[in-house]
């Protein structure tokens, strides 16, 4: 078994592999890297897991799809040979990405109609298997295909983790790997007992590379990322962020939780349990401070701001205007645990009830399919969530000036409101 606090895991996410000069840049930074044993998670490459989706919508619905699948290899093609033959004389011929756009091919060739969220899986995790294959050649370091590793079950899309296989599995192969020097090996994917490929959900880089720290004991896991480190913002969004030096797990998975897109919800709990420290650093300054995510405790914090675009809000009311039982509620929850539509928010009334979920046209179909009879049912889409944690009165107050508010809420250290969004 690894030897603890000998090994630190690396994550890397799309912006950070996005072409040759950003892989470079990751070049530099692994040579940098602290003396000891170094795992490197990788995510798919700039919007490469957008194009796998348009190229599978496209082949699904049985339309056109060859000239995406063209431009992704040509993109992944010429960022292997610009690295690896820079000199530019004849093209080399890359035969692990042939083999995995072979296999790509023909996962697209075999697709059938129905079960599309399988499907999916099967061909969208190619994204960190080119991308991977390509670092592992620019660091000649060595490949670990991490799908017989991280067993899942069969929920397609957003598998759940057999902790207990999966880390026989780790700490039976990887240590012996790691002896032989870095290995890279792909976020976001795991694999079914029947050897299907699964996936962790949307940006699960960073749960793969808990998963990996947790099971091997690592002394520390780091995600590089294009901010200075944990913000209590976006700063796409919002204006005059502030850098936590510091934080807890506990305040950093509410904050994942409510949205904050730095790291992804299950990535905490894993660290957490075996203490493992979680930096958040710059891959354009990797010489800067960032954050460190440990066990600490705080006096106070600066207000967190989080955005949640793309919303619905759904309210159900009691066709016989009865009150909303709690049977009403069981009906309503199992409905929306069906169709998948997890909910951000939720507040009742004497006679209705309301969630905000993520946006899906398809499954908010199904559900009122499921439930029209029982409930009449209004919604509507196109909003923004809001978050405040920490809030005070002054944030309130920047946040909601101006704003149509749908629906609040506010616990003793949360504020959240629905709105509509900008036009």
């Amino acid at each position: 078994m690894q030897e603890p606090h000998q090994l630190n895991v690396y994550k890397f996410g799309g912006a950070s592999v996005k072409d040759a000069a950003a892989i470079r840049n990751l070049r530099h930074i692994v040579q940098q890297a602290v003396p000891g044993q170094l795992l490197i998670v990788v995510s798919a490459m700039g919007k490469t897991t957008n194009a796998l989706e348009e190229i599978y919508h496209r082949a699904h619905s049985r339309l056109d799809y060859a000239p995406q699948l063209k431009a992704l290899r040509d993109f992944h093609e010429g960022v292997a040979q610009e690295l690896l033959n820079p000199a530019g004389a004849h093209p080399a011929h890359n035969e692990p990405l042939q083999a995995l756009f072979a296999e790509l091919e023909n996962q697209l060739a075999a697709l059938e109609p129905g079960d599309y969220d399988r499907q999916y899986d099967q061909v969208v995790s190619f994204g960190e298997l080119l991308a991977t294959r390509i670092v592992s050649q620019a660091l000649a370091a060595q490949w670990l295909d991490c799908r017989p590793l991280v067993r899942t079950d069969h929920l397609w899309r957003e598998g759940r983790l057999d902790w207990a296989t999966t880390e026989r599995n780790i700490r039976s192969v990887v240590p012996q790997l790691l002896q032989q020097g870095p290995v890279v090996t792909q976020g976001f994917l795991g694999g079914t007992s029947s050897g299907q490929t699964t996936t962790l959900g949307r940006e699960g880089s960073d749960f793969t590379a808990a998963i990996f720290a947790h099971c091997l004991q690592a002394r520390a896991v780091t995600i590089w990322k294009d901010v200075a480190g944990l913000l209590n913002a976006d700063p796409k969004i919002f204006e005059d962020t502030v850098r936590y030096p510091e934080i807890s797990y506990q305040e950093t998975i509410e904050m994942a939780y409510y949205g904050a897109s730095v790291i992804h919800p299950k990535t905490i709990k894993p660290l957490a349990v075996k203490r493992i420290p979680l930096l958040v650093k710059s891959f354009l300054d990797p010489t800067a401070e960032g954050t460190i995510i440990h066990d600490c405790r705080h006096d106070s914090l600066p207000p967190a701001f989080i955005r949640k675009a793309g919303q619905c809000l759904v309210s159900f009311e009691s066709k016989d205007l009865t009150f909303i039982s709690e049977e009403n509620l069981e009906v309503i929850f199992g409905a929306l645990a069906q169709v998948r539509l997890k909910i951000h928010l939720m507040q009742n009334s004497a006679i209705s009830f309301s969630v905000c979920t993520d946006y899906s046209a398809y499954r908010l179909d199904r559900l009122l399919e499921m439930l029209y009879e029982q409930f009449t049912i209004h919604y509507n889409t196109g909003l923004e969530l809001y978050t405040i944690k920490n809030y005070d009165a002054a944030s309130i107050q920047r946040l909601t000036q101006g704003r149509d508010l749908l629906l609040e809420q506010r616990t003793r250290q949360t504020f959240q409101f629905v709105c509509r969004g900008a036009s």
